[in-house]
């Protein structure tokens, strides 16, 4: 082995440590979001409203055992309806850098990945399954139901794979869950192309009694 190859191996060692050690646990995750929550405060910024999904939802709900590298906002919440979180305000982001300071967290451990789905649309119900979770006087987080985690994960396991499909197995869902979900996904693409991904993920993933039904 060449020691531009061992180089190679020792940076991505350290890389993974590095990752490994910011990774959220539910613990983790909450001290983020309430020093969050009381960087907002000495902002004296607005009431902040967030709706989130992934992982942080996964972790915090105890859905599924594992940890998180960041949280993803899918949606603001404001009067009781979601909106956009593109972009998100420019208080929230020096906020959220101020914590990544503190707690040497990545600078894009709070981020707006997931928010085109806004525009994509919601399964049906999704408002109204929302978490509430009061962080604090300035931070109010929503996250998404488990059966919207299915929605969403169905959908990520067609297009990407990966530890999508892992987190989906792990939610347990039914086959009336997982028709559902996977009728919907099919309503954000409607192409016969991504018809024939899903069908052979669910079929590959041991769902081939639900994959039949589509």
């Amino acid at each position: 082995m060449t020691k531009k190859e061992l180089l190679y191996i020792e940076n991505n060692d350290i890389k993974h440590r590095k990752y490994e050690h910011e990774n959220f646990n539910k613990e983790k995750l909450n001290q983020a979001l309430c020093l969050l929550n009381e960087q907002l405060e000495l902002a004296q910024t607005a009431v902040t409203e967030l709706i989130v999904c992934g992982g942080s939802a996964l972790v915090a709900g105890q859905l599924v055992n594992r940890t998180t590298q960041d949280v993803d906002i899918v949606a603001l919440m404001k009067e009781g309806k979601p909106v956009t979180a593109e972009p998100l305000p420019t208080y929230l982001l020096k906020a959220a850098a101020r914590v990544a300071e503190i707690m040497s967290l990545p600078d894009d451990w709070l981020n707006n990945g997931p928010a085109s789905q806004f525009t994509m649309g919601f399964p049906p119900g999704f408002t109204q399954r929302l978490h509430r979770v009061l962080i604090g006087d300035k931070l109010h987080i929503y996250y998404i139901d488990r059966l919207d985690q299915i929605y969403f994960k169905t959908f990520a396991s067609a297009d990407r794979g990966g530890y999508h499909i892992t987190d989906l197995k792990a939610l347990c869902p039914t086959a009336d869950e997982l028709l559902r979900a996977a009728r919907w996904c099919m309503e954000q693409d409607v192409s016969e192309g991504f018809r024939y991904i899903i069908k052979e993920m669910l079929t590959q993933s041991g769902w081939s009694h639900v994959s039949e039904q589509l």
